[in-house]
């Protein structure tokens, strides 16, 4: 990967060709990440360990319209072997107005937030039509605005639509800039291994920048424009989701290839570091 500072624009160029302009992050003191704050190897078998995972349960769609509904603490849809946690989304009647269901996992309340740092997650994720696998971060309280989404802050780690194979997404979220109106901060990078390889997703999170990378290369970058909370609420833990979606407003625009399922993510571990200036 190759990368150009033009005109306060940092250009990421991958091997593959693909190009993305992204915000340049300013000159700050350097921070290091090397001290293991939270993780989970998943290096035992069963349900995902308890002491550091919760669920969000139900089909309410999940203000996206999505189509799957997410179970709690059911090994068909999220279960831990062979050294990594598997989310499974699965065509199935299991509830009634709903013909799938997945899981959706969270830190919160798990020892799992963390303001500031490096978070590190290593996965295989799923393909198949009508798709949209995530690792992302919510809040752990919202003070700002009208105390909900977007106002306190949105990271995406990694998003993937499996109408649009291989192409990897990070993006932030907040009340100045939201998908809903067309202006987030976004990265797009190509990886044309993505469904079927392992690869390690990050984000690097201070108060100055945030970023992110595959397999320790940039692609996407973000500053704190210090004009307050409606365009920078990243100042307060933050926890980790996991989930596999099936449709939505987003997943589902080309439809949904029911025969693609069941789809799997797979997860070998995940990592917080603090962060510490030297």
């Amino acid at each position: 990967m190759i990368s150009i500072l033009v005109s306060g624009f940092l250009f990421v160029s991958d091997i593959f060709g693909y190009t993305q302009p992204v915000s340049a992050p300013p000159a700050t003191p350097r921070h290091t990440f090397r001290k293991l704050a939270w993780s989970d190897e998943f290096n035992y078998t069963g349900l995902p360990d308890s002491t550091k995972w919760k669920y969000d349960v139900g089909g309410n769609g999940w203000g996206n319209k999505e189509l799957q509904y997410y179970t709690k603490a059911r090994r068909e849809n999220a279960r831990v072997e062979g050294g990594n946690l598997i989310v499974e989304a699965r065509r199935e009647s299991l509830m009634p107005g709903h013909e799938y269901t997945s899981a959706r996992l969270l830190s919160k309340g798990k020892g799992g937030s963390q303001t500031y740092g490096r978070f590190e997650i290593r996965a295989r994720i799923p393909g198949g039509r009508g798709t949209w696998p995530a690792i992302w971060m919510l809040p752990d309280q919202n003070p700002y605005g009208n105390h909900s989404w977007p106002d306190n802050g949105e990271i995406d780690i990694m998003e993937h639509v499996g109408y649009d194979p291989n192409v990897i997404h990070a993006s932030t979220h907040c009340k100045a800039y939201y998908f809903r109106i067309n202006n987030q901060k976004t990265g797009v990078t190509k990886l044309p291994d993505a469904t079927t390889a392992f690869h390690t997703y990050a984000v690097e999170w201070t108060p100055e920048t945030i970023t992110a990378e595959i397999d320790g290369q940039l692609y996407f970058a973000t500053r704190n424009e210090n004009t307050g909370w409606e365009a920078w609420p990243w100042d307060k833990p933050f926890h980790l989701l996991l989930n596999v979606a099936v449709g939505g407003e987003w997943g589902g625009q080309k439809g949904i290839d029911a025969d693609a399922f069941p789809q799997q993510m797979l997860v070998d571990y995940v990592r917080f570091y603090q962060m510490k200036k030297e």
